[in-house]
């Protein structure tokens, strides 16, 4: 299975897929469920704002998931909290359940983002590969290395202290 950046040719399909399995869980008949639903279908339009990832197998599209790296995907929804994203509208096509592609989907991507840009993206796997700012804060994080993280102010070492790096006095 190929999770990826959804194609233009795919978004109606894409669109059919979500909204199918969303199907079960609202009422035909009522008008915000038929208007949520048009949301769901019309990933054109998100693609435009943000990154709509497909799930693909054997030519088939199985299932989806839309996330929201810098503004809302159009519904609602107050604007996102700075440095935040959000996993929305994950779906995967009634006939392809229980077949780990909404774990694919929700996983097997990691965008990695320095100052609100979009720097790396991979697999944790591959990301470690790079070799690039997620092996890094892995490293420091999870090899049993001093440093806990690193920030404007400086470095916060794994006892919570911050000390100041010569770039922030």
């Amino acid at each position: 299975m190929e999770i990826r950046e959804a194609r233009p040719e795919e978004y109606a399909v894409l669109g059919d897929v979500v909204a199918a399995a969303y199907a079960p869980y609202g009422s035909p008949g009522d008008q915000g469920w038929v208007q949520h639903l048009a949301l769901v279908r019309d990933v054109a339009d998100r693609a435009q704002r943000t990154v709509v990832l497909v799930a693909v197998k054997d030519g088939s599209v199985l299932g989806s998931a839309t996330i929201e790296l810098f503004d809302v995907i159009g519904d609602d929804d107050r604007e996102l909290p700075p440095d935040t994203s959000f996993l929305r509208m994950v779906g995967v096509d009634p006939r392809a359940q229980g077949r780990g592609v909404g774990r694919a989907l929700v996983e097997d991507v990691i965008f990695v983002l320095d100052r609100g840009r979009v720097v790396e993206r991979g697999t944790h796997a591959e990301l470690l590969d790079q070799g690039g700012l997620y092996a890094r804060l892995y490293q420091q994080q999870f090899q049993g290395g001093l440093l806990e993280a690193e920030c404007e102010d400086g470095v916060v070492l794994a006892t919570g202290q911050v000390v100041r790096t010569p770039q922030t006095r």
